[in-house]
């Protein structure tokens, strides 16, 4: 008498819809969202709230700018964008590129991971910060909103 596997490891391939159904679905998300701050100007008063910290504290945090930022993407002015918040325009360039190799490896049937440690995750956290106490000093008035 033979014995069965414990688990079979012969699985029917994933089609390709359902492999690149994540990735779509994520660039469908970020489409309507850019669509729409695109549409409804956040230069304008009374679109979207005001940061709180800002309101408060006069303070920019490291997301003030982040909608004009998306604005002037959507609107394709890139220094426009790179004035409203430079960290945030950097952040969706980077986002696309990873975007687009998610996608690419998900059509090949391979998966995507981001081999990130501690050391990264503490870098993009440094640079956050030191963004963020720049552009709240004088000197750094470039990188305020």
């Amino acid at each position: 008498m033979t014995e069965e596997p414990a688990h079979r490891t012969s699985a029917a391939p994933e089609s390709l819809a359902r492999r690149v159904a994540a990735p779509l679905g994520v660039a469908a998300g970020l489409a309507a969202a850019f669509v729409y701050v695109g549409a409804v100007d956040p230069n304008e008063s009374g679109h979207y709230p005001a940061c709180p910290l800002l309101r408060y504290t006069g303070v920019y945090c490291p997301g003030c700018g982040g909608l004009r930022s998306v604005h002037a993407v959507a609107h394709g002015d890139l220094a426009a964008a790179l004035g409203a918040n430079a960290l945030a325009t950097v952040g969706y360039a980077a986002f696309a590129v990873f975007w687009a190799v998610w996608l690419l490896r998900s059509v090949q049937g391979r998966a995507v991971a981001l081999p990130l440690r501690a050391r990264h995750w503490w870098a993009l956290g440094g640079l956050v910060l030191v963004f963020t106490v720049v552009r709240n000093l004088p000197f750094g008035g470039f990188l305020a909103p």
